[in-house]
């Protein structure tokens, strides 16, 4: 049989993720990196070394080696025009292109989408290009709001009112901050809850989905300090034992619902969508929906696929995805081993990984790092993912704490992330 060619652009932890599916699969992979992430590296056939945003780039080099299917990892590719000219090339991509993809790249259009095709779990929301107008809303409203930046933001631009931002004073001047830049700014109604994260695989009409995840973006522990790209995640073996059953079936839903919006406006959507969601007493929310796996969230899930991913990937890509994605039943916890200062001032440096001593229920992912695959050359971003594998929840957090002197080095860990204690907390608040 012919291996497959896959074109694989990104070169973050989601991405190592993804591409040792793929090999696992049988694929002989292509990628397209930033950082020079030795983990793709070894799991490459070839590799372009480029901006991944260089979307020209890219499809020279697509088709110079003749790859059979492309998949795109980071959302700022998706807002450039490599989907539709790998399409135009006649390669298949398992990725959105610029019209489908909208639903992350513009928070308007998302809230806009949901309103008028009626989808449930829509949050009030307010777009304003005034910092007058803006200001005169907050003071005369009272109320508390998610203050957002329209476009991407690497998880790093929301800030919530009496959570990063303590006064109406500072929420007009951050607003007043984004319309400066961006020329408007949108205004969310703050609801209080869980946060889930649900992924599905679509390809357009069929949906398929993963198991619930729920990340960590505060950079510090007790979810405190600032916002971050994510510093983990936790999935359980069925569901998040703290987030209702019936709240992750409507989420399931909603989903379902705007992947059929999006065709109905005549942008068919084709790749991996997610929704964070939050579920509240009257059910779930949307927070937001985003175009591609989420990072961390994707390696939890990954880590866990037992479907070959290349027939997944294909169906996507062939609007003929007639099958689930089955998944181990067993709990993930990811902790992002990062730089020192991380979310403020991070430091950089380098780490040793003694990888002889990695355990067979611990993965570990490379992201933003270089170097080799024992000698790991840090950047200011988030550097490993460990994700241990269990039965349950804290039993994976041990995992990864069991075996954190495998890595040497000046790094900062959020060891809170699925302890037991986080858990029983959690389960305290739950809604009944």
């Amino acid at each position: 049989m012919t291996q497959n060619k896959v074109l694989l652009v990104g070169s973050g932890g989601r991405e190592d993720a993804v591409a040792r599916q793929l090999v696992k699969s049988g694929a002989a992979v292509y990628s397209a990196i930033k950082n020079r992430n030795p983990s793709i590296m070894s799991l490459s056939e070839e590799y372009l070394v480029c901006d991944e945003t260089d979307f020209n780039s890219i499809l020279d080099f697509a088709l110079e080696k003749g790859v059979d299917l492309a998949f795109v990892g980071p959302d700022p590719v998706l807002e450039t025009p490599l989907v539709e000219n790998l399409r135009s090339s006649g390669i298949p991509v398992a990725s959105p292109d610029r019209k489908a993809a909208m639903i992350e790249t513009s928070k308007e259009f998302m809230r806009s989408l949901m309103t008028r095709y009626n989808i449930p779990g829509n949050i009030p929301s307010w777009v304003f290009t005034s910092a007058r107008d803006l200001s005169s809303f907050l003071i005369k409203s009272g109320k508390q709001y998610a203050i957002k930046p329209i476009g991407l933001t690497g998880g790093k631009g929301v800030r919530v009112m009496g959570d990063q931002i303590g006064t109406t004073e500072e929420a007009i001047r951050y607003g007043t901050e984004i319309i400066g830049r961006d020329g408007k700014v949108l205004l969310e109604e703050r609801s209080v809850g869980e946060e889930f994260s649900l992924q599905v695989f679509t390809d357009g009409t069929h949906v398929a989905p993963m198991p619930i995840v729920q990340d960590f973006k505060r950079a510090y522990e007790n979810d405190t300090g600032p916002n971050t790209g994510g510093m983990g995640s936790i999935s359980g073996p069925d569901g998040l034992p703290f987030i209702r059953k019936s709240t992750v079936e409507k989420a399931l839903d909603i989903l379902v619902k705007i992947v059929n919006a999006l065709r109905n406006d005549g942008r068919p959507f084709t790749g991996i969508l997610y929704g964070q969601f939050m579920e509240t007493v009257n059910g779930p929310v949307v927070i937001e929906i985003n175009s591609r796996f989420a990072d961390p969230e994707s390696m939890n899930v990954l880590s866990l696929m037992k479907t070959d991913i290349c027939d997944i990937f294909f169906g996507i890509a062939d609007q003929k995805l007639n099958r689930d994605a089955e998944f181990e039943k067993k709990a993930t916890v990811l902790k992002y081993v990062v730089p020192r200062g991380y979310g403020t001032k991070p430091e950089g440096g380098m780490l040793t990984v003694e990888r002889k001593l990695l355990p067979d229920n611990l993965r570990l992912y490379y992201a933003a790092v270089s170097g080799t695959l024992e000698r790991v050359e840090m950047s200011t971003s988030r550097s490993l993912a460990m994700v241990g594998i269990a039965d349950t929840i804290p039993e994976a957090s041990d995992v990864v704490e069991d075996n954190l002197h495998i890595i040497k080095g000046n790094y900062f860990v959020r060891h809170d992330i699925g302890s037991r204690d986080m858990i029983e907390k959690k389960m305290a608040n739950r809604i009944l």
